[in-house]
């Protein structure tokens, strides 16, 4: 009896996991730019009784009884799905218009200044700073990064922007001047690899070495001539691909699984009372 329990507590703390995976999904269903986890399990060790000589019958199946001991999350994955496009008309939305290609934001790092993640979130604002200049920020204030890894900064009062090909920025002023800035866009190369950071942030991993890649293998800055692969284009923001149809059949299924389980240790517990009360 203390093994069914073991075993069914085991499972429900792994499908609690797998609810939180859930539950995230269905609330940034309407966060642009956001990818949908997606939770897999594998089985935990089980134990093999060898029973074939006191069980000679032939059987498909394996020989003997193997006793398992519960299932444990194995990966969240990131479905890298291209979202639908949504048209605003606001000059400083910018979506992707090819799956797997990301703008570069500069979130800070503590002692270690900033750090670069990567989101596919494209409705950017100005921030004014002291100096008669803003800066592209995005919805949490942080910095988009310009090709060469640095804030992007312009002269204040512009009049409007647009993107032209290959990702380049074009800001327009009153008087005619026009400054044109190459965004950064990374495209992921093994995206399966990616650390999932907070929001719609992904990030390379702490343990890129331990894991035998480097970060050239994993994601690719378009640079040069390769800038030509961008797909973006300004006036337009993407969709979450969170399928809520999916979403709640999973949330369905993975309820059901933990009430199993839950039933298992009540069941269990009966049968030790029962045992417990015999005299």
């Amino acid at each position: 009896m203390l093994r069914t329990m073991i075993t069914a507590t085991n499972t429900m703390g792994q499908l609690q996991n797998k609810l939180d995976t859930i539950s995230n999904n269905i609330a940034n269903s309407g966060t642009h730019g956001y990818k949908t986890q997606q939770a897999t399990f594998n089985e935990l060790m089980y134990q093999q009784f060898n029973t074939d000589k006191q069980d000679p019958t032939v059987r498909q199946s394996p020989v003997g009884i193997r006793y398992g001991s519960g299932a444990m999350l194995g990966q969240v994955q990131t479905n890298h799905k291209q979202g639908s496009l949504q048209t605003t008309d606001r000059d400083l939305d910018f979506a992707f218009t090819k799956p797997k290609q990301y703008f570069n934001i500069l979130m800070p790092d503590g002692e270690n200044g900033t750090k670069t993640v990567y989101t596919r979130q494209g409705d950017f604002y100005l921030s004014p700073l002291n100096n008669g200049t803003v800066m592209l920020v995005n919805t949490d204030g942080y910095p988009v990064a310009d090709a060469n890894g640095q804030p992007i900064t312009l002269p204040d009062n512009v009049k409007g922007f647009a993107v032209r090909d290959g990702g380049s920025l074009e800001a327009t002023y009153p008087n005619g001047d026009i400054i044109r800035t190459d965004l950064a866009v990374t495209e992921f190369q093994k995206p399966q690899l990616m650390e999932h950071v907070s929001g719609t942030y992904l990030g390379l991993p702490n343990n890129l070495a331990e894991l035998g890649f480097t970060q050239a293998e994993v994601v690719t800055d378009l640079q040069g001539a390769n800038r030509q692969q961008i797909g973006m284009q300004n006036g337009t923001l993407e969709l979450s691909n969170v399928n809520l149809s999916k979403e709640m059949t999973d949330l369905i299924e993975t309820q059901r699984a933990y009430q199993f389980n839950a039933r298992a240790v009540t069941l269990a517990d009966q049968m030790l009372g029962l045992i417990n009360g015999i005299r």
